[in-house]
């Protein structure tokens, strides 16, 4: 489940950029670019992605700490 966490949470962050950056109309060549809600729903899915990833690995820290 860990791994999980991590592996969905860096997808989304991925997914979450391109997403954000073809919104905003950096990245061209979809019928994303330019559109702000593409944006929006990019910029949801990083901060979902930043979460898990923090998440999982503070939690990877405390039970390392804790099984000497």
């Amino acid at each position: 489940m860990r791994r999980i966490s991590l592996v969905v949470g860096s997808l989304l962050i991925a997914v979450g950029a391109v997403w954000s950056f073809q919104g905003y109309g950096a990245l061209k060549g979809s019928f994303m670019t330019g559109s702000p809600m593409w944006m929006w729903i990019g910029i949801a899915c990083l901060i979902v992605g930043a979460v898990l990833v923090v998440r999982e690995l503070r939690s990877r820290r405390g039970a390392r700490r804790s099984n000497p």
